[in-house]
């Protein structure tokens, strides 16, 4: 498919932020939905409002999430509007919590496993979406950037259970809620997270979404983790491009040349997860390219 053009900055700051977004060229029009992790409570790598705020205002975006399917205070909307608070999101910025108030089928065209997606129905409401993602570890999915940004963080919680199951179950607490007598695998769980990135791509269009990662506060652990564990290794910067699977092939990239010895730990754990595939399979759903120009603006 080609080579995407993936913009770099060292400098992790509200300025360099807006300066990395201006770089890549394209203005996000209408109604501004901003996909982030407001993070689980008593975790604290999430992406803050200080950080991310001169962008987000600059778009006139609003905060977007989902509820999640794991224990914790945001699995249904009124702990998830307290958790959001406390993190001082709903001070700064319009907020939606998507599925509120239900949910709604994407379709997935030919994709791996799944034959739909389902997402808050409020996604409906935005004209175009940036999805500014921090790039870490996850416990179940070895790492986190824009594709489970888009996938996991799009779907409502029955959906986040599908992806989850490569579409065997849809209730939460099947998945979360007691022992599975047989977990799913994993290399169907990350293409069905392909197989939801392509349905959500398909639905708002290529054209109307943008891709930013933030690489700092590198921990193992996802920002839905509640006690996550501190970083190894020091921050990276922050990557943008308008192809979601050329920004997340950076990242692991920059992780694994990384000349810091801390970076052990979170390969590890990128690496015993296969967390590479979902990357893979993205791009055989011709999503984007897994070749790229690192282009930095410094």
């Amino acid at each position: 498919m080609g080579t995407s053009k993936v913009y770099f900055t060292r400098e992790i700051t509200p300025e360099s932020l807006v300066r990395i977004y201006r770089a890549l060229g394209v203005e996000l029009k209408g109604k501004v939905g901003v996909k982030i992790s407001t993070g689980e409570p008593g975790g604290h790598n999430y992406l803050h409002p200080e950080l991310i705020g001169e962008l987000v205002n600059s778009l006139r975006g609003t905060i977007i999430e989902c509820c999640t399917a794991y224990g914790g205070r945001r699995t249904e909307p009124g702990e998830h509007w307290k958790a959001i608070a406390e993190h001082g999101f709903t001070a700064a910025f319009p907020c939606d919590i998507m599925d509120e108030f239900g949910e709604m089928e994407l379709p997935v065209n030919g994709g791996y496993h799944l034959k739909s997606d389902r997402v808050g129905a409020a996604f409906a409401n935005y004209d175009s979406v940036l999805v500014l993602s921090h790039f870490k570890g996850h416990a179940m999915a070895g790492m986190g950037g824009a594709l489970k940004n888009i996938s996991i963080g799009i779907a409502s919680p029955r959906g986040k259970t599908r992806i989850h199951t490569a579409g065997l179950m849809e209730q939460p607490e099947e998945l979360f809620g007691r022992p599975l007598e047989k977990p799913p695998e994993q290399d169907p769980f990350l293409e069905s997270m392909a197989d939801a990135c392509k349905a959500v791509i398909d639905y708002k269009g290529p054209g109307n979404m943008l891709y930013i990662n933030v690489a700092n506060r590198l921990s193992v652990d996802c920002d839905c983790d509640s006690h996550p564990a501190e970083p190894g290794m020091a921050d990276l910067g922050i990557f943008a491009s308008t192809d979601p699977v050329a920004v997340d092939q950076a990242c692991y990239d920059a992780v694994v040349n990384a000349a810091d010895p801390g970076k052990a730990a979170l390969i590890e754990r990128m690496n015993s997860r296969h967390a590479i595939h979902v990357v893979e399979a993205a791009a055989d759903l011709s999503l984007g390219n897994r070749e790229y120009e690192i282009v930095t603006i410094d």
